[in-house]
């Protein structure tokens, strides 16, 4: 699912706004994408990029591409709040990019429109000076020139409210554009020194877009009468769900080699059925549905050798065949229609379509494919990379108890990143390490973890950070004497044998024998969650992959118990022993009570995991009142992993005595009713990655200002945690044109954001998808942007 940005008024118009993931989908910045394996292709870096990238002389000419998107495009203009991720593939393919990215998000010049394009002046003014290809035409016959360039900058500037424009970021910072030595040269002196001016006049629009606020506003919302690239926009079919961009038979670049390519929206739950049905060549997809593609995959001995081609339309034929899919064509308010308002992800969702862990981790049973769906899916492959794209646990700073920094850092530190990325990329056998920085992903040049500002897990300091802002736990006490006597076992609600057994002291305990009785007591509990999740595994494997069935709510309420049992056990095991040492964690065992039954949690005391409204017995209270946080999530049905996500979180910070109420709203409201309002105390979406780091990660983590209204301006830190020493370093980074000097600040700026403990990221978020086994060159881009001409089906 996709939930948009709509940021309003002139100031929203006067910046260039970040994208935001929501439910993991990428909103409306032009993405950072790129390639890799195959059959034929050369083996890259781990999660670099899997395309499967085959020189173009091994690919046949002609074919249609049926490639599945969340919506159709929301607008065609890139710079307008309705821009998202469909935008930015329509654009990649049918206008100017004159920098594009390489596998580490490095910007490289592009030949197809720049012969050229250098500083030639940092004093008194910086000035770079654009040379044009001289082949580079708009589709219209006119050639491509600095009146293009002058007409985007007039537009983006912020100078003239008539254009609804979402971002000005750079464009601000120029003084005026004006033709160089010859007509096909472009001079732009700025203002104010930019760094990241590689970033501008990317992608390029016509005069005829940009010089007129009504063409802006409302001509290129949904079409495009002059491109210059390998592909123009035919048309948009909005019953169908699709928009179909066909080779332009004008482009003096390498020519393409499909025919057609028809972006379909396919909500995200619906894509394994339209693959199977043979309606699409290339989705994105869940884990889930990459394991079953996968299995599908695999030799069976039951199925003759061969019978799987031709099923659902095989690589050779269902790719070129002409009739656009109606299959999965999204009706109003499905998913991905709220998508086209504009986004500012996070909200990944990841909401996730932010894969949790596969069997041996995941905590979502998988549906079993039908013998049909399997042979039509044995056509299909999947590829995977690390999209550049993070999940952050959010904290908001502007609510109580986390406007303390103290407790935002205790939250933090509560947080086991390593558990999290493992349980989301292990299994789908991605790098798997925490992402250490907030402004750069793995792999992209200056690349550095500065997670160490913050600190790493550590439960024993997040409970003294608690402690120093006045959040305390319950003080220990030895067990009140008592005749000895046996409790008989009894039963949950659910039919599971609960033991109330043991014999309680009959004489006081030292603070040795407190300590002794504490371990035994972890021991036990530990030994209770080795029982709830062998009876948590039962019932998964009962439910079948059936979330509706009442096996499947007795998993769900298993696997928390389970985690409630660690998380008090934990709790007993790092408190202070007698003479200040540190007890090291138990061990888990087969835990069998006196009458030979698995132990409960009851043989605590305790009823059963802490009711997050009520307050559990762990919990750390100040002034009478227990903490406990919002947790909102979205409720829809492609957030089911980022629930999961939630869930672990929820369990490791019960281990400090923090409790989290989860709130489930719906898709639509999340991020505007929710995120973008402040409305949470924790929440999780993802940030994309980004090529110029000063620039656009600037609004993401600026320090919140007071309106004259009031209000208070948070641009795009929904966090609203920020400092005005962060603020001078994105500065001092944007301005500074040695790229060392200028990533050097922008690692500062990174630790500080990491000290101020206002987002935690957890992850870079995983790209799979699913792609006929004869397309080459595309797939998992992750940071490159794909040659769309050299995209197409393998010569047989």
């Amino acid at each position: 699912m996709t939930h948009p940005v709509r940021p309003g008024g002139a100031a929203c118009r006067r910046r260039r706004c970040a994208a935001l993931l929501v439910a993991g989908v990428l909103l409306p910045l032009p993405v950072l994408t790129g390639c890799g394996g195959g059959d034929d292709a050369e083996e890259a870096a781990p999660g670099a990029q899997d395309i499967a990238a085959t020189a173009r002389d091994r690919v046949r000419q002609g074919g249609t591409l049926r490639w599945a998107v969340d919506a159709v495009p929301g607008t065609l203009n890139a710079f307008q709040p309705r821009a998202d991720a469909a935008t930015r593939r329509v654009t990649e393919a049918v206008l100017p990019r004159l920098f594009t990215l390489d596998q580490r998000g490095r910007p490289q010049r592009n030949p197809d429109y720049l012969a050229a394009a250098d500083v030639t002046d940092r004093e008194p003014r910086q000035t770079v000076v654009y040379k044009i290809n001289p082949k580079a035409r708009w589709s219209g016959g006119r050639a491509v020139g600095p009146e293009d360039f002058a007409a985007q900058w007039n537009a983006l500037r912020g100078k003239d409210n008539a254009y609804w424009s979402a971002r000005n970021a750079g464009y601000d910072r120029i003084e005026k554009v004006e033709q160089g030595g010859s007509a096909r040269e472009v001079k732009v002196t700025f203002a104010k020194p930019y760094a990241d001016w590689k970033s501008l006049f990317t992608p390029l629009y016509p005069k005829s877009v940009m010089g007129d606020a009504r063409a802006f506003n409302d001509g290129a919302r949904e079409e495009l009468k002059e491109t210059a690239g390998p592909f123009a926009v035919q048309g948009r079919d909005e019953q169908a769900g699709t928009l179909t961009l066909a080779r332009d038979p004008k482009w003096w670049g390498a020519p393409a080699k499909l025919d057609k390519v028809v972006l379909t929206a396919v909500p995200r739950e619906k894509r394994a059925a339209a693959l199977a049905a043979g309606t699409l060549d290339l989705a994105e997809v869940d884990p889930d549905d990459a394991r079953k593609i996968t299995a599908a995959g695999r030799p069976a001995p039951s199925v003759p050798s061969g019978s799987a081609s031709g099923k659902a339309g095989s690589p050779g034929t269902g790719s070129s065949g002409a009739g656009s899919p109606h299959a999965g064509s999204p009706s109003a308010g499905a998913p991905g229609a709220a998508s086209q308002a504009g986004r500012a992800e996070g909200a990944e969702n990841d909401a996730e379509r932010s894969p949790a862990p596969a069997p041996g981790g995941d905590d979502v049973p998988p549906r079993r494919a039908s013998t049909a769906e399997q042979q039509a899916l044995r056509g299909y492959t999947v590829r995977k990379a690390l999209e550049p794209a993070y999940t952050q646990l959010a904290l908001n700073g502007s609510t109580n108890p986390l406007n303390d920094e103290r407790v935002r850092r205790a939250v933090a530190r509560a947080i086991d990143r390593q558990k999290l990325a493992d349980s989301v990329l292990k299994p789908l056998g991605l790098p798997n390490r925490p992402l250490g920085s907030h402004l750069l992903m793995a792999g992209q040049p200056g690349y550095a973890d500065h997670s160490g500002a913050l600190g790493g897990p550590d439960t024993g300091a997040a409970r003294a950070m608690l402690a120093d802002a006045g959040w305390r736990g319950p003080p220990r006490t030895a067990e009140p004497q008592q005749p000895d006597k046996k409790v008989d076992a009894g039963h949950d609600d659910k039919g599971g044998d609960v033991v109330r057994a043991g014999t309680v002291p009959t004489t006081p305990l030292s603070s040795a024998g407190v300590r002794a009785a504490d371990l035994q007591r972890s021991t036990l509990l530990r030994q209770s969650a080795v029982f709830y999740k062998t009876a948590a595994a039962d019932r998964r494997t009962t439910a079948e992959g059936n979330t509706a069935t009442a096996a499947y709510a007795d998993y769900r309420r298993y696997e928390m118990l389970a985690a409630n049992a660690l998380s008090a056990a934990e709790m007993i095991e790092v408190a202070p022993a007698p003479g200040g040492v540190r007890t090291p964690d138990g061990r888990d065992g087969p835990g069998r009570a006196a009458d030979g039954k698995p132990v409960g949690a009851d043989v605590l005391g305790l009823a059963g995991p802490a009711d997050p409204a009520a307050g559990g017995p762990a919990a750390v209270k100040k002034d009478g009142r227990p903490l406990a946080l919002r947790f909102v999530l979205p409720d829809g049905p492609g957030s089911e992993r980022l629930r999961t996500v939630a869930d672990r979180i929820s369990a490791m910070l019960a281990r400090i005595g923090v409790q989290t109420v989860v709130r489930k709203v719906p898709d639509k409201s999340y991020f505007e009713d929710h995120i973008a309002a402040g409305d949470f105390d924790l929440a999780l979406y993802t940030w994309p990655g980004s090529a110029y780091p000063a620039t656009d990660g600037r609004p993401i983590y600026a320090k919140p200002q007071p309106a004259a209204d009031g209000s208070l301006t948070v641009e795009q830190n929904y966090t609203r945690v920020g400092t005005d020493h962060i603020d001078q370093l994105f500065d001092q980074a944007a301005a500074e044109l040695d790229e060392d000097a200028s990533r050097e600040l922008v690692e500062r700026a990174d630790a500080r954001i990491w000290a101020a403990a206002g987002s935690v990221p957890l992850y870079q978020r995983p790209e799979v998808v699913a792609v006929k086994k004869n397309l080459v060159n595309a797939g998992a881009f992750g940071f490159s942007t794909p040659r769309y001409q050299d995209i197409g089906f393998k010569k047989s």
